[in-house]
């Protein structure tokens, strides 16, 4: 009875805080306030960086009044710039006074703001980096930009307008606050449905099990490859991510180059999948489709490829086989996907004990954590472009960005169960279990080394959710031949990324296995650039790595496994 009464209390109070600690927060707060008020050194240097910062604002201003007297209209040199993927004061007209003015102030407030979390002595990395964090939050929140009388675009756009950009952006509070009390996706979702503008490639479901269905896409060219690729997807959104419409899914790019394709597609848990955890999901998941792709094409490899949690959960899927002598894989992808969580990137930063039993509590008075609860973490890494920024276009401007394909995949989330996120989180990003080697299938530890196929691995360069030096993280784990990809772009747009597409570039290199360490930086610096899409190169790379032989399409499914239904089947329609 105590503790159904804690972990009630802790479940309510979890809801009002979005599931942060607030004893976590308390004590990152506290580390950082003694330590600072017992650094006089370090108060002497942030004063001293104020002063020399309000001199710079100070003579800013006076530039800008010579400026002004002599009608001079070339601007003046900022003070301070904006970090490159900082876009909030790009306009021109933050060019004009006083709105400058009010930009350079504020950002001089966060170099100072952020002088001040950083590097006081004695603060744990953890402590700091949530210090900083929070702080960045309230930074972002209160940003010029975001408040009507101090944003000269939205000023400039309700004088030209007549004030309509306001009457529609309160239209479009209306419905979003309407959607949100239904339930319903955002505006524009409706128009990307999966079976027919998403998730659209031919196939059939070949096997559906307690967690997921797994799709056998239909060939289109009159030879394929012997070796089949069989894709695990990540179980925290829709699998369609890497089948979004016809001209930038993975999946059909595979298919017309002809690959036969497998691809998972996980259920969307409830309350009565509160109790599967991890073992479940390698399972039924990977395992069994390893099962299925090899009981349908008797006697050739697979190419495994897996994308976010799906990569790491076929990375222990792979050290499984390998320990078992199971030597169906040919190779193995991962696509934005660690199997090292010591650099895990901000995501790290909601991840300790007291934050997990907050969690737990949270998760396990509802079964699962839901959707709402995932997005509004992730929205946290990028507050600045996913939340206040786009409340100044909606609601300020009046402007709707208009909907597409990887929009609507990124509001069709899927909820995850108590027991498996549990599990998930202390052993990987607690514990980095599977780096450490005491991840243990069946009782007994695995190991990434143990893996003697090559490897394929992408990181993307802008990744708030696994940053590429964390991926890169699987030279240190591999023991055979690497191929490393970092491509332009962020933990999704970066994997969306088809031939044709504009401004994308990459960078590979090859590590052979037994060979020394290459550590990141110079591994950018030795790596060979280019222009476009790496899915050509990784869809060389599959022929190069299998066995060559072309043979005639398989049939979608077998007499053990019957097709069940058409592409795209049922789980992913789940809400």
């Amino acid at each position: 009875m105590r503790e159904l009464i804690d972990r009630t209390l802790h479940a309510f109070t979890a809801r009002a805080t979005l599931g942060l600690s607030p004893t976590a927060l308390a004590l990152a707060f506290a580390d950082w306030g003694m330590h600072l008020a017992a650094s006089p050194g370090k108060q002497a240097s942030l004063a001293v960086l104020a002063l020399e910062m309000r001199r710079q604002w100070l003579r800013y201003a006076a530039e800008l009044g010579a400026h002004a007297l002599r009608a001079d209209r070339t601007p003046c040199p900022d003070c301070v710039a904006p970090t490159p993927n900082d876009r909030r004061f790009s306009a021109a007209q933050w060019q004009q006074f006083p709105f400058n003015l009010l930009a350079q102030r504020f950002l001089l407030f966060e170099r100072l703001t952020a002088a001040a979390a950083h590097d006081v002595r004695g603060v744990s990395p953890h402590h700091e980096q949530v210090v900083a964090f929070m702080a960045r939050q309230w930074l972002d929140m209160l940003s010029p930009g975001n408040f009507f009388w101090t944003n000269p675009e939205v000023l400039e756009r309700t004088v030209s307008s007549g004030g309509n950009n306001l009457a529609q952006g309160l239209r479009n509070w209306i419905e979003d606050a309407q959607r949100a009390l239904d339930k319903r996706p955002p505006a524009g979702v409706e128009q990307f449905r999966p079976g027919h503008e998403v998730a659209a490639t031919p196939g059939e479901v070949v096997l559906r099990n307690r967690l997921m269905e797994l799709i056998q896409y239909s060939p289109t060219t009159p030879t394929v490859q012997a070796e089949p690729v069989l894709i695990v997807p990540a179980w925290i959104m829709k699998y369609y991510i890497l089948d979004l419409s016809p001209h930038n899914s993975l999946v059909k790019f595979l298919v017309d180059r002809g690959h036969t394709v497998f691809m998972l597609s996980w259920k969307n848990p409830g309350p009565d999948e509160r109790d599967l955890g991890m073992d479940d999901y390698l399972r039924l998941g990977p395992f069994a489709a390893l099962d299925a792709v090899t009981s349908i094409l008797p006697g050739r490899k697979v190419h495994a490829t897996g994308y976010c949690l799906g990569g790491t959960l076929l990375s222990i899927a792979a050290a499984a086989l390998a320990r078992r002598g199971d030597e169906r894989l040919a190779s193995v992808s991962l696509f934005a996907a660690q199997t090292d969580f010591t650099e895990a990137g901000e995501l790290s930063l909601f991840i300790d004990e007291s934050q997990l039993s907050f969690l737990e509590d949270l998760m396990w008075s509802q079964g699962y954590l839901d959707t709402t609860q995932m997005a509004g973490t992730f929205q946290m890494l990028r507050s600045s472009d996913l939340i206040w920024s786009r409340m100044m276009r909606d609601y300020l401007m009046g402007e709707r960005a208009p909907m597409n394909d990887l929009m609507a995949w990124n509001a069709d989330a899927t909820r995850m169960p108590y027991r498996m996120h549990s599990e998930y989180l202390h052993k990987l990003y607690l514990r980095n279990a599977l780096a450490e080697g005491h991840y243990a299938v069946d009782g007994r530890p695995v190991a990434v080394e143990n893996v003697s196929t090559p490897w394929f691995v992408v990181g993307t360069e802008t990744d708030h959710v696994a940053p590429w030096k964390s991926v890169y993280k699987i030279h240190l784990l591999a023991d055979s031949e690497v191929t490393f990809v970092l491509t332009s772009g962020g933990h999704n747009a970066g994997i969306v990324s088809e031939p044709g597409h504009p401004h994308r570039h990459y960078r590979w290199a090859v590590h052979p296995g037994g060979r020394p360490y290459t550590d990141p930086a110079h591994w950018v610096r030795v790596a060979q650039a280019e222009e476009g899409s790496w899915w050509p190169r990784w869809e060389q790379w599959l022929v190069a790595k299998g066995s060559g032989q072309q043979v005639a399409p398989p049939a979608c499914g077998s007499v053990d496994y019957p097709p069940i239904a058409d592409a795209p089947g049922e789980y992913v329609l789940q809400r």
